[in-house]
């Protein structure tokens, strides 16, 4: 059998070939190199940015941690309480001026637990009584709110207003000593006028002829002077007092119906045309009962003096939309001129020779105990309206 020797040695490798991949293998190779020193450059850079954001991110980390211990601070040091609530209206945290006016241990209590049993409500928006604690003197303060985050959480912002309401109150009363003093030569006159006609009267009652009848009719006009004094005086006291807002729920409804009542015969008496107009809703306003009575009857009876026989009386009431009652005194009477309207609320004017001038000054000083306004709109001939604007109790009653 014939063999073939060559068969069993490796074949010749082209030079060509071999030269070819050495060279496709020198090019990997120097790609590989590149992308290697690429690569460590990157790592190089990435390094360097990691240091500086570790750098940056320790500072800021600093920065924080001091504004938060100034910010606690602030919060230590500041005048007013703050209250923090979570989003179910629990209190999470209180700053020492908060403690000071609520008192400890109110974390994790709701917010309104402590307002029912620590405030009452006053008849200025915003404003609260404290239940004194611990002996302290009672406390006015205001109270704001601000949404702390997207999940429903509150700030609670309580600034003392017991001193500012003191100084307030104080005010108003030099105010209305001052008044006073502005008129003492008015008052003067008006105390002398009456007085002098009572002794008058008075020095006819010694005569000893003076018939019976002309007795009992000095005497009777002596009693009426002395009344007047008495009025004239009483009205002075109020008007220096000064009448405060009171802390009662007033129903609107239950006042119109003692109104109506106390004026209902003297309108019939005098042939008025009177109707009482209720409107109210159920709402209630917040001061004093006795206040508002007596500002509202001094207006209706103020419109019926100023009517005739025939006239007509109305005391109207309606809620707006704007959180106020207005409360309406209108008549058809014989109207005011325009030109003393702006006089009306003074102290001591009047334009009735039997009127201490005092009837709307105490009117407006009620009102504006009351947080509110009144208003005034007449015309010769044409009738008067006086509008009282009170801020509706917010409540139970």
């Amino acid at each position: 059998m014939e063999i073939n020797v060559l068969s069993n040695f490796p074949k010749q490798v082209d030079p060509k070939e071999l030269e070819q991949a050495f060279s496709l293998f020198n090019e990997a190779s120097a790609q590989l190199t590149g992308a290697y020193q690429e690569l460590q450059q990157q790592v190089e850079r990435l390094t360097g940015e990691l240091a500086v954001a570790n750098v940056e991110l320790r500072r800021q980390l600093l920065e924080k941690e001091a504004l938060s211990q100034r910010l606690s601070h602030l919060l230590a040091a500041m005048p007013a309480g703050v209250v923090v609530l979570d989003q179910r209206g629990d209190i999470s945290e209180l700053n020492p001026t908060a403690r000071t006016l609520l008192g400890d241990g109110l974390v994790g209590r709701t917010w309104a637990e402590v307002s029912e049993h620590e405030l009452v409500q006053t008849v200025v928006p915003h404003e609260w009584d404290l239940v004194p604690i611990g002996g302290l003197e009672p406390r006015r303060v205001s109270i704001s709110s601000s949404p702390l985050d997207a999940a429903g959480g509150q700030v609670l912002l309580i600034h003392d207003m017991t001193e500012a309401y003191a100084l307030q109150r104080e005010l108003q009363r030099h105010q209305r000593l001052s008044a006073m003093g502005e008129m003492a030569a008015g008052l003067a006159h008006q105390l002398r006028t009456p007085l002098a006609t009572a002794l008058l009267y008075t020095a006819h009652l010694n005569k000893p002829e003076l018939p019976e009848t002309e007795r009992v009719r000095f005497a009777d006009k002596v009693l009426a002077r002395l009344r007047h004094l008495e009025h004239l005086i009483q009205d002075m006291l109020l008007f220096v007092k000064g009448e405060g807002g009171g802390q009662d729920a007033v129903p609107l409804s239950s006042l119109l119906v003692e109104l109506q009542q106390v004026m209902e015969p003297q309108m019939a008496e005098h042939g008025l045309d009177f109707k009482v107009e209720d409107n109210s809703r159920g709402a209630a306003v917040r001061g004093s009962r006795k206040a508002l009575t007596g500002a509202l009857l001094n207006l209706l009876e103020n419109a019926m003096q100023a009517c005739a026989s025939g006239d007509r009386v109305r005391l109207k009431c309606e809620v707006g939309e704007g959180g106020q009652v207005a409360l309406t005194v209108a008549d058809s009477g014989k109207g005011i001129d325009v030109a003393i309207q702006d006089r009306l609320f003074e102290p001591f004017y009047t334009t009735r020779n039997d009127g201490t001038g005092l009837g709307l000054a105490i009117v407006r000083g009620v009102v504006e105990a009351h947080q509110g306004t009144v208003q005034v709109k007449s015309a010769p001939s044409c009738g008067s309206e006086f509008t009282l604007r009170l801020p509706v109790f917010i409540g139970s009653f």
